[in-house]
């Protein structure tokens, strides 16, 4: 493959606001985009509760924080998965892609903090990924086409909750910056797909189907912990 799906970019509305894409200044940030999060809702087989909505804005620094975790962790998983699985060029391209635009965003959340005068803390990882991963088979390359259908659920999951958290935040400049987000983020679970389906030979819609279980169960379940990607916060 050579060229790998982008469907979800012909339903966006480009605005032609010619700001620098690549800039750590949010402000400097182009005008968010108008995107189709259907696919994105179709994919998931749950959606965000409206308690762990007003958890998270109830908590939001925990939850700044713990999105700048998750954008590190990505860039730290792609980064393993480079080295590991040198022998795919369209993979090991779609991979140094997504290193870097993680990282920036990882940069982009770490001057949000700054910005707010928020310190960083310790924050234990929550249940969520460890939740998924106990699935992932331990054989190759089935394990790396469950790995990246696993990669493909939690963009997808965060490109819902930015979505859900720019409706209702009180903070005009965060909710831009999430706006401003979806379209990557809506992006980024096709090309996981992909990359999963190039790696083998039958239909991965199956293990799509497992993991889709395993992950609403996971969103709509009571959570001890509030995370960025956590379950129903237990009151």
């Amino acid at each position: 493959m050579s060229d790998l799906p982008n469907n979800i970019d012909n339903d966006i509305l480009q605005d032609p606001d010619n700001q620098n894409d690549d800039s750590i200044v949010i402000a400097q940030l182009r005008t968010p985009i108008k995107v189709d999060l259907s696919p994105i809702y179709e994919f998931l087989g749950s959606r965000t509760t409206q308690s762990w909505v007003d958890a998270a804005i109830t908590n939001l620094p925990l939850i700044i924080q713990d999105h700048a975790n998750c954008e590190k962790k990505a860039a730290g998983t792609a980064m393993n998965l480079l080295f590991r699985y040198e022998f795919s060029y369209d993979l090991q391209r779609k991979l140094a892609q997504l290193i870097r635009e993680e990282m920036l965003h990882y940069e982009q959340v770490l001057g949000i903090m700054n910005e707010r005068g928020q310190d960083w803390i310790y924050l234990s990882a929550g249940r969520y990924a460890k939740g998924l991963l106990k699935h992932k088979r331990t054989y190759e390359p089935a394990a790396m086409v469950d790995v990246l259908i696993i990669g493909a659920f939690i963009e997808a999951r965060s490109c819902e909750r930015f979505a859900a958290l720019a409706e209702v935040i009180n903070d005009e400049r965060l909710a831009k910056y999430y706006r401003y987000l979806l379209k990557s983020e809506s992006r980024h679970f096709e090309d996981y797909l992909a990359l999963a389906q190039s790696l083998c030979d039958d239909n991965i819609d199956e293990r799509v189907a497992l993991f889709r279980d395993v992950e609403a169960e996971l969103i709509s379940s009571p959570d001890t912990e509030l995370r960025f990607h956590s379950g129903v916060p237990i009151q």
